[in-house]
């Protein structure tokens, strides 16, 4: 035996063997893969659907900045009868011209006030 005869006896062996292991094992490695890219692509897709588009040219903006009130602590309208915290919601429907701040509740209640039913935390 010459040694292109052994080359082509061990090539036809490495052959046949793999043959046999594609016909055994090829299809359910085939199976195999493509069921795993599947999935891959239905989280890849899912993940990309999920998530918001967020731009800041449409974050919402409040009309007007509204920080802490300087005047005091809490406020009365010159025309209501009764006087709120500045974070209420009572505090921001008066208007700034009329607007009267005091220093304490005890103040407010000495000018004729009462406190806002509305604004939690008054009168305690």
């Amino acid at each position: 035996m010459g040694l292109a005869t052994r080359i082509q006896d061990i090539w036809g062996k490495v052959k046949w063997g793999m043959e046999v292991v594609v016909a055994d094992w090829g299809l359910i490695l085939v199976v195999f893969l493509v069921a795993f890219a599947s999935f891959g692509l239905g989280r890849l897709s899912a993940t990309e659907a999920a998530k918001p588009v967020v731009s800041v040219s449409h974050a919402p903006m409040e009309e007007e900045a509204t920080g802490m009130a300087v005047g005091g602590l809490v406020v009365a309208s010159r025309n209501g009868s009764v006087y709120h915290f500045p974070w209420c919601g009572g505090a921001s429907q008066i208007n700034s011209a009329n607007k009267v701040w005091f220093a304490s509740e005890e103040a407010a209640k000495d000018a004729g006030y009462a406190p806002s039913k509305s604004c939690k935390g008054l009168g305690q």
